[in-house]
């Protein structure tokens, strides 16, 4: 597969990419010639934002293609700026109402990961796969890069379902025809030390327990 280019972005290849039933995984794109020629003038995220704008499709098709695509070299210094950029995509916002991960809004759509301690392991997940709504894209960024870990590891579920399946047939069967049922105790405030210790305050969005037990119905009502 030949790289692709555009005068705002270019396909390169990297050591980290895995390559998955023929498809680079992730895709990586880098600033093309024309950032070159971007007016000192012009904030960065914006030019980022109409770079965005005029090949939504075409990068829409890297993300179809491979499950996931990587920008790097891009003007994207701050939190403000890489909000810009989401909000650019025109992406329908999904409010942060349901999840377990403990998260602080940094600005507009921008959230904190995770608070929890670095020690604190984080298995391969689907993001807020328990709840009714869940979002169909999500965009990470890196301000400020840490000296010694820190990365996300990605993986393509396809894959891991398919050799699940190879491997223990019985058991995704039995998955498929019964669904999976998830089971969380909360507490009133958030765990800073666990992964997954947002309390109910948080998750619900309230703090009365009334308000919050009629929500949880309808989670549970829309999940059944």
């Amino acid at each position: 597969m030949g790289d692709q280019i555009t005068d705002d972005f270019k396909e390169i290849h990297i050591p980290q990419q895995h390559w998955v039933e023929g498809i680079p995984f992730p895709r990586v794109l880098v600033a093309g010639p024309a950032f070159s020629q971007t007016s000192s003038t012009q904030p960065p995220a914006q030019a980022v934002g109409e770079a965005v704008g005029r090949h939504k499709e075409w990068v829409e098709s890297f993300l179809h293609s491979s499950g996931a695509v990587l920008f790097r070299g891009f003007p994207i210094h701050t939190a403000q700026d890489f909000n810009e950029v989401v909000i650019a995509f025109g992406y329908e916002e999904l409010p942060y109402v349901g999840g377990a991960a403990p998260r602080t809004n940094v600005v507009g759509r921008v959230f904190t990961s995770n608070e929890s301690p670095p020690d604190q392991p984080i298995p391969f997940h689907h993001e807020m796969a328990q709840v009714p709504e869940y979002p169909a894209k999500l965009f990470f960024y890196c301000e400020v890069e840490p000296a010694i870990g820190g990365e996300t590891p990605i993986v393509p579920s396809h894959l891991i379902y398919k050799r699940m399946a190879e491997k223990f047939p019985d058991f995704v069967k039995k998955l498929e025809e019964t669904g999976l049922l998830y089971i969380r105790i909360l507490g009133e405030d958030d765990d800073p030390s666990s992964p997954i210790g947002r309390g109910w305050h948080s998750t619900f969005l309230t703090k009365d327990k009334d308000e919050a037990e009629k929500r949880f119905e309808i989670f549970i009502s829309t999940c059944v």
